[in-house]
């Protein structure tokens, strides 16, 4: 599986990127994607950045975004860990930074967040892949969450 060339976040033409379509919770990853992308491009702490978007609040930063973030956060060791893991043979380092924290966000949600269905998680990740990274990005996400979603059970 071949990671997608280094790439910031961009829309993609393709999709409708209406915002009154989108749920809250889709809108909450996309803002937690934002805070993560841009926290690793600029090497500052997610949660600093976090705590940066909320006191200028434009955009607005949803809960569950923040809940997202502080998870990730958490949790990035064992997230890099699996997902290094699992993404034969690709390193973070040689993924794009918006695939790299796509994945971090996806294993938490698929991981960590009982509350959200598996499918959901995958699905999620792999519209945001679609939306703001390379064309082969969603099946490099969707791959790789899916072969964490077969094995959950042993990790």
């Amino acid at each position: 599986m071949t990671p997608p060339p280094a790439t910031g976040p961009r829309p993609n033409p393709r999709r409708d990127n209406d915002p009154e379509r989108r749920s809250a919770r889709r809108k909450a990853r996309k803002r937690a994607l934002d805070i993560l992308f841009e926290a690793d491009v600029r090497g500052t702490e997610p949660l600093a950045t976090a705590r940066d978007r909320l006191a200028q609040s434009d955009p607005p930063v949803p809960d569950y975004a923040v809940t997202l973030v502080e998870g990730v956060t958490e949790n990035r060791a064992r997230l890099d860990e699996l997902i290094s893991t699992y993404a034969e043979g690709w390193t973070l380092d040689r993924m794009p930074a918006v695939d790299r924290n796509l994945l971090r966000l996806g294993v938490y949600e698929l991981l960590f967040r009982a509350d959200i269905p598996d499918v959901v998680a995958i699905d999620e990740a792999v519209d945001l892949a679609r939306e703001l990274s390379t064309d082969e990005s969603p099946r490099f996400v969707n791959g790789l969450l899916g072969r964490l979603q077969l094995v959950k059970a042993e990790l």
